[in-house]
Parts: C-alpha cells; structure tokens; sequence
C-alpha cells in the first residue's frame, strides 16, 4: 500500500476520532445528564454544545470532503502521477484536516475556513495529476 492509501484510510477514520473526542469527554457524566447514549445517537448529538457540538460538526465536516478525496488519489494514481508527489499531496491532506479539527474545536472560525480551502485546493491537485 502507498503512502497516500494510507492516507486515504486515515481520513476515513478522522470523522470518527473527531466525534470520539465528544464522546469520550461525555463519559464521565452521569447517565441522562449529558452521557453519550448508544441507543440515542442522534438525540444525544443534537444535544450538544460547545466544542462538543463543534467536534460533531467537523466530523460531518469530514465526511463531506471525503470523497473528493478519496476520488483525487484514486484518479491521480489510476492517471500514473508521480507517486512521490501524490503521496507528499496526502499527507499534506491529512495535516490540513488535523489543523482544521484543532482549528474547530478552539472555535477559530476563520483560519479554519483558510485551512478547509487549503484542503480542497490539495484535493484538486491531486485530481489534476489524474
């Protein structure tokens, strides 16, 4: 496996640790007073406020720009790029996505819209090797 497929894994595990955070905080709490409820998901999550509400939403946030990134290692490997390149561009990807969910959880708006288009910008690179 290539550096940028395992990259690719990475990013589609990134969602889930993002919400994980949440749901681990939530832990401690007593049962009904704010606890992560597997039988209720949805409702718990909706519940939500501060940087938890906020690392559910960078986790929907993950899964959005998922396939397109998925989509540009696949077509930039099936399009015989340069693999040094492409796998420098993955990682790139998934610095971009830690910064973004760091950048999410502290509530700074702005940089982490600059660091999103970052990461659609490495994205469309990477599809342009394709």
């Amino acid at each position: 496996m290539t550096i940028a497929n395992w990259c690719v894994l990475a990013a589609c595990m990134l969602p889930a640790a993002t919400v994980g955070l949440a749901k681990l905080a939530s832990a401690k709490l007593p049962s009904g007073a704010g606890r992560y409820d597997n039988k209720q998901p949805r409702d718990w999550a909706a519940g939500l406020t501060g940087w938890q509400a906020r690392a559910n939403a960078a986790q929907m946030n993950g899964f959005e720009i998922l396939p397109l990134f998925i989509a540009a290692v696949v077509l930039a490997q099936q399009g015989h790029g340069d693999q040094g390149r492409i796998d420098t561009l993955a990682l790139g990807f998934i610095g971009l996505r830690l910064v973004y969910i760091a950048l999410y959880l502290a509530n700074v708006d702005a940089l982490r819209t600059l660091v999103w288009f970052a990461g659609v910008g490495v994205s469309i690179a990477l599809l342009a090797m394709g």
